[in-house]
């Protein structure tokens, strides 16, 4: 049976949108270890159709010489939520509505992990049907003020156990959550 393991970047203050303004804290080496440690162990990838249509440019040009993690986000299959098909195509994929028996039908015909990255209103559905298994949390030292925020107002309380956290030297923090 498969692990749903949800990876976010996100400021102190939940925003987690358009997080090029991580970029200014530079990429710890082992945030790259961490988030390895993620996809090494994920036999699928689960995103959101805006997520996918983001991902596809920017990871289908890359090579493993370009980058080490691109061999996985091009070669490992993608199943894309979404209403309709996205509008590029990329790597091996499928296409399926949300549906949180089809996504509990993904997780025991998987083996290994299935990684989701980004893809908010899909996480908030998946953090809402009690189908995420690993929360990973990348916690940035700013309050941003505006912008979309992981756990948006009026969302019923969510209870997590926490499991591990790291420190990096670039003020981010690491946390690891699970169900409570």
């Amino acid at each position: 049976m498969g692990t749903i393991a949800v990876h976010e970047f996100i400021a102190l203050d939940g925003v987690f949108e358009d997080p090029s303004w991580t970029f200014e804290y530079g990429f710890d080496p082992q945030m790259a270890e961490t988030l390895g440690a993620i996809t090494g162990v994920s036999t699928a990838i689960l995103l959101g159709r805006r997520t996918y249509e983001m991902f596809a440019p920017a990871w289908s040009a890359r090579t493993a010489e370009d980058d080490p993690g691109a061999p996985f986000f091009n070669d490992t299959h993608k199943y894309v939520v979404a209403s309709r098909e996205p509008d590029v195509e990329w790597g091996p994929s499928t296409t399926m509505a949300y549906d949180p028996e089809a996504i509990r039908r993904l997780k025991n015909e998987t083996e290994g992990y299935i990684y989701v990255s980004g893809s908010g209103t899909l996480v908030r559905a998946l953090l809402a049907d009690r189908l995420v298994d690993d929360l990973h949390l990348f916690v940035y030292p700013v309050a941003r003020g505006t912008g979309a925020r992981l756990f948006a107002d009026g969302v019923d309380p969510t209870k997590l156990a926490l499991r591990a956290h790291d420190v990096y030297d670039n003020g981010v923090v690491h946390l690891d959550y699970g169900p409570a």
